[in-house]
């Protein structure tokens, strides 16, 4: 059992919000709406989901329907699937940090609210799977982040200790989860929430993946 990271994967290692843009706008195309969410301005909405996508264009048209959301969701989920990388890029220096964490003789996993068998794809697909040593989706158990539950899977699947254990994020979701657990959490700068996730008070902050390895060592030794 080894001191352990644990990385949330859409707006943490990757920006992905280009392709569930363009996922959730076919949707719109479909339902026949002209609102379309706006890659440029949007990109925090998309790293919330699907279903918040779905809610968000809806609402701007006026048209709101938790029926039409939970109708559209497998299509969007279909299209998302579909184009999964064509715009996705990793963050600078994550593979990097990743690479440094594991040469330091850390554990590292992964604990998304992307469903499983997407993030097992995006991941292969970005050739970046086989760095981490557990993979917990939306869908790999019964409930998602913020519940403990799956950050406890993620943590025991790759071989890490709980009580040396963090959650690396960039989201309230993210905090909520690693205080619900007892654990530090490090909330990255360089997603859309940028330098407002400081007054989430985590115990690290980082602008850039080179600034990890020194702060997992101030948390978790």
């Amino acid at each position: 059992m080894k001191k352990c990271v644990i990385f949330d994967l859409d707006g943490t290692l990757a920006d992905t919000s280009g392709d569930l843009i363009a996922a959730a706008n076919a949707c719109f195309e479909g339902m026949g709406e002209a609102v379309r969410l706006d890659p440029a301005t949007d990109a925090g909405v998309a790293l919330r989901g699907g279903r918040r996508m779905l809610t968000e264009g809806l609402t701007r048209a006026g048209r709101m329907d938790e029926d039409v959301v939970d109708a559209w969701y497998p299509h969007l989920l279909e299209h998302y699937g579909a184009a999964i990388d064509t715009h996705t890029r990793l963050y600078d220096g994550a593979v990097e940090a990743v690479e440094a964490l594991r040469g330091a003789d850390y554990a590292v996993g992964i604990c998304t609210n992307k469903p499983e068998a997407l993030a097992q794809v995006l991941l292969e697909r970005l050739g970046v799977r086989g760095l981490f040593g557990s993979l917990i989706g939306a869908d790999t158990g019964p409930t998602r982040k913020p519940d403990v539950a799956p950050y406890w899977a993620a943590v025991e699947g790759c071989g890490g200790l709980r009580e040396a254990s963090l959650l690396v994020g960039d989201s309230d979701t993210d905090r909520k989860t690693a205080a619900a657990a007892g654990v530090p959490s490090v909330l990255v700068t360089f997603a859309p929430e940028g330098q407002a996730v400081r007054a989430l008070n985590p115990e690290g902050v980082i602008d850039h993946f080179d600034e990890l390895s020194g702060v997992v060592r101030r948390l978790i030794g």
